[in-house]
């Protein structure tokens, strides 16, 4: 190439990078030699004057401007390694900086080998922002993945939000743009700038890999570091790579915007929830706390259920620490904290994730892959191994960052099938010719033996008779600890919905359950989708008069407490909360003013204690050994028997009557002689029952349901009771 070609060639490239449209900043910003000389070129937008100085602030160069866009240029003198720039504005105020373009990547071959190959496990310490001390200076690395954009900038209050003022290195071989910046400490406010492959500008970014998020209308990232302090180690010393399936779990989910608001109505914080939420969780014995998603995202009525960013918890209640001092308080509580978590989709606000780069960057292009019709979001291209480092980054990022306990993924059943909620024509069969997605297969089984080998447990939400959703991945299965039994849930809240003169024809919807509870591991789920969108609230949907709905109610939590499976109840159902769930306001807690709900809410709570206390209620939920029918035929009257057995050879009785008629003399097989005493009668006046109970008795030498030895006992109206060997002397 002759002089001049180089010269054109030069002046081209200055041009462009004085525009803010040049692809490769680092090859003519800096320091760079010509000839003999060592030039430092500088693009200063803003800027009347450029003076090179060295560390103490003594004059080293005036820089020529050779560009009116602002680019100055200068020898840097010999022997001079650092120098800095003295800017004086058009205002003619003067400050200094270091420029940015004098320093080298911070990323290393490995660290870009693993992003390349996307099975970096620790990928929220190389993207993003991150706070960074080189050669001395204090700054912050922001780094990003766009493969496809020409041009990417970091953009924020430190630059004037001027795109031509931070462009990035481009590492083409993963498509990562990385920019030390100089003096940019926590608390600095950021986007990215990106111009699409054509040069086309397009709206600024929020950084995928944030941590922190300004509130509304803003959507910056924050650079934030934590420095918080944990207190748990004993805690996460105890943590497992095998779950011990037969411990008691019972689940308090929880929307942190509506459980409790302050008397202004205003959110209580992270920090106000770890006082008052935590108190009461421990009170009511549930032994974990699921928070509905608590990543940032932009729409309060989405209930986090549409994220934005999946590093980040929501500036809704606080700063990320505050986020980690109330799961720290959880576990000295000995509470353990799972978080809902939205791998499936995205929404397709303009500063999302939503055509990141110009192109389909975490999306599919195909919106017969890319688009949920439904929610009106986007489809994670799973194919993608950088959109899978990105998910399970994150996943991997609340359980380290965060010490989270457990992830529910939320609408596994739409990731699993190409056709949900698609006619015919509208979805893309798989290479084999099927309906399932293979590549979400393969992110799941992922998915779920990274959290696993870091201590945490795993829970599907999925709806349909997919296989051996919690089955190992060796064994083929999707490898979730635990699967929610949305089936238990339909049919038996269809159930206890009829009027009780006919539920005799309704009676397989409390029975048919038992053909399948131990085919996975599986929750029972009072959520909060059974409490929205016209269902009604759970003592809604119970028939009868006053007395009759908090007597169904009452029978039908007891029920569940004695059914095979982990419990997991949304907030408000525990106090019979009369209207739906609303996300804008607090749960209606007056209503404990009233002896009816105390009397639910004391129910539960003995129920939790009942539960944890009693092994045969928890230890074998997912083996036939654990469950046995003593009767599940009596549809006439709508009562049901059944044992619970732990591995000891410990058992409880539990009968249901399911109508609003006392049954006297009811006669009940029994395991083995001996005396008998209630455990628990959701008829006691304490709450808010009649009344009728059963004192302890021993079992008599008649025969019945197939058993030697029977019982006799008095089945109140509409209730639950759950029996056990007496412990008490005759």
């Amino acid at each position: 190439m002759n002089r001049r070609t180089e010269t054109d060639r030069l002046q081209a490239a200055m041009a462009a990078v004085a525009d803010g449209r040049y692809h490769d900043p680092f090859s003519l910003l800096g320091v760079h030699r010509v000839g003999n000389l060592r030039v430092v070129r500088t693009l200063q937008p803003q800027a009347r004057e450029v003076e090179l100085v060295d560390g103490e602030g003594a004059h080293l160069a005036t820089m020529e401007r050779v560009h009116p866009s602002g680019l100055f240029t200068a020898p840097l003198p010999a022997r001079k390694r650092r120098y800095r720039l003295r800017i004086t504005t058009q205002e003619k105020e003067t400050y200094e900086i270091e420029d940015p373009y004098r320093f080298p990547t911070t990323l290393g071959e490995m660290d870009l080998y693993l992003l390349g190959e996307g099975s970096d496990r620790k990928i929220y310490e190389k993207l993003g922002a991150q706070l960074r001390e080189i050669d001395g200076v204090a700054g912050t690395r922001f780094a990003v993945w766009a493969p496809n954009a020409s041009r990417v900038s970091v953009v924020g209050d430190f630059n004037g939000w001027d795109g031509r003022r931070h462009m990035m290195r481009l590492h083409p071989a993963n498509g990562i743009w990385e920019v030390f910046v100089p003096g940019v400490g926590q608390g600095a406010r950021y986007k990215y700038e990106l111009l699409d492959r054509d040069g086309r500008l397009l709206p600024l970014k929020t950084d995928p890999f944030a941590r922190y998020h300004e509130p509304p209308p803003g959507n910056a990232g924050i650079v934030y570091r934590s420095g918080y302090d944990w207190q748990d180690d004993d805690w996460m010393g105890a943590r497992s790579m095998t779950p011990d399936l037969a411990q008691p779990l019972a689940i308090y989910e929880v929307h942190l915007g509506s459980w409790r608001r302050r008397a202004d109505d205003g959110y209580l914080g992270y920090r106000e929830l770890a006082d008052e939420l935590i108190d009461y969780v421990t009170e009511m014995g549930f032994t974990h706390i699921e928070f509905l998603p608590v990543t940032e995202h932009p729409f309060d009525g989405s209930w986090g259920y549409q994220p934005i960013g999946l590093y980040a918890p929501t500036q809704r209640f606080g700063e990320p620490d505050d986020f980690r001092y109330l799961v720290d308080r959880c576990h000295a509580a000995g509470i353990g904290v799972i978080v809902d978590w939205v791998p499936a989709h995205f929404p397709k606000d303009e500063h999302g994730l939503r055509r990141f780069d110009g192109t389909a960057l975490y999306e599919h292009e195909d919106p017969r892959k890319g688009e949920h019709a439904d929610w009106g979001t986007l489809i994670f291209n799973f194919g993608r191994r950088e959109v899978v480092n990105y998910l399970i980054g994150s996943a991997l990022y609340w359980i380290d960052e965060f010490h989270i306990d457990g992830i529910r993924v939320d609408a596994v059943a739409s990731m699993l099938y190409l056709d949900y909620s698609r006619e015919h024509g509208e979805w893309v069969p798989n290479e084999l010719g099927g309906n399932e997605n293979l590549e979400a297969v393969d992110f799941l089984r992922r998915f779920n033996t990274e959290i696993h080998a870091h201590g945490a447990v795993s829970f599907a939400e999925e709806s349909t008779a997919w296989p051996g959703v919690s089955r190992p991945v060796e064994a083929g299965g999707l490898g979730f600890t635990y699967k929610w039994n949305m089936g238990w849930m339909n049919d038996t809240l269809v159930y206890m919905s009829e009027d009780p003169v006919h539920r005799r024809h309704h009676h397989d919807k409390m029975t048919f359950g038992l053909v399948y509870a131990f085919n996975e591991n599986f929750v029972l789920p009072l959520s909060h989708d059974e409490v929205v969108h016209g269902k009604r609230s759970i003592l809604g949907r119970m028939p009868g008069d006053e007395w009759q709905r908090f007597a169904n109610l009452r029978a039908y939590y007891a029920t569940m407490y004695a059914h095979p499976g982990k419990k997991l109840l949304f907030m408000g159902n525990e106090i019979a909360q009369y209207a739906e769930w609303n996300h804008d306001r607090s749960l209606d807690w007056h209503l404990l003013d009233y002896p009816v709900h105390q009397g639910v809410q004391r129910l539960l709570r003995d129920l939790n204690a009942l539960y944890r206390r009693t092994p045969a209620l928890h230890e074998i939920d997912f083996q036939p050994a654990g469950f046995e029918w003593i009767a599940w035929d009596d549809r006439d009257n709508s009562i049901f028997s059944w044992i619970r057995r732990d591995r000891s050879g410990g058992f409880v009785i539990c009968v249901a009557n399911m109508t609003p008629v006392v049954r006297q003399d009811c006669r009940i097989g029994v395991p083995e002689p001996g005396r008998y005493e209630e455990l628990l009668n959701t008829d006691a006046t304490g709450y808010g029952g009649s009344g009728l109970h059963n004192p302890p008795r021993d079992a008599e030498a008649v025969a019945s349901h197939g058993r030697d030895h029977s019982l006799c006992v008095t089945l109140p109206a509409l209730a639950t009771l759950i029996l056990g060997p007496s412990t008490r002397d005759s």
